[in-house]
């Protein structure tokens, strides 16, 4: 009897056994699964509505809204500046830079603010056209770019500025601006 019972015994435990196992691998696979389907789906965000409509980010690419949304915002943040806001001005620009490119854009930017700093020269940009391309993450915008000492308006020069972008993951950062010259085929 005591052979039996341990017999008995010991079928329970192996049928327990394989039904755990069995559970397991079920829920590897499972798993496994879940983690492709996670990792090969657009993800989206939906941001508030600054402009005409809903914008949303993707991992499938930066929409036209946003990629315009945020050249008007970095055009106004980079082409405004007074001698009162350089150093706000210098870290505001190199938080929307990806980190690949700081080092560059900090060396360009700390020779504006040296040149500026101390001297009653500002300036503001505004916009007159803008020229987005989404594929190859580039923005163009054309306007006019004044320049003021003291009170005084020096000059009012019409001047296409290129923005140059990397998208990670859903995180959009500047890696290069600068101004369009007649050489590289623009009207300046």
């Amino acid at each position: 009897m005591e052979l039996s019972y341990s017999h008995s015994h010991s079928q329970r435990v192996l049928r327990q056994r394989n039904l755990l196992a069995i559970v397991a691998v079920g829920l590897c696979a499972l798993t496994i699964l879940l983690l492709i389907f996670t990792v090969s789906r657009d993800r989206e965000i939906v941001l508030q509505p600054i402009l005409r409509s809903p914008v949303t980010v993707s991992s499938a690419g930066v929409s036209r809204e946003y990629l315009e949304m945020i050249t008007r915002d970095t055009v106004v943040l980079t082409l405004n500046r007074s001698p009162q806001n350089l150093e706000y001005w210098m870290n505001a620009v190199l938080d929307i830079t990806a980190p690949a490119s700081q080092g560059k854009v900090k060396a360009d930017l700390l020779k504006i603010v040296n040149e500026q700093r101390g001297s009653s020269i500002s300036q503001f940009f505004t916009i007159e056209k803008m020229e987005l391309d989404t594929k190859g993450l580039r923005s163009e915008v054309t306007g006019s770019l004044h320049t003021i000492v003291g009170n005084r308006v020096i000059s009012n020069e019409r001047r296409t500025f290129r923005y140059d972008w990397e998208y990670s993951g859903l995180s959009l950062k500047l890696i290069g601006f600068g101004m369009v010259t007649a050489e590289q085929g623009k009207d300046q």
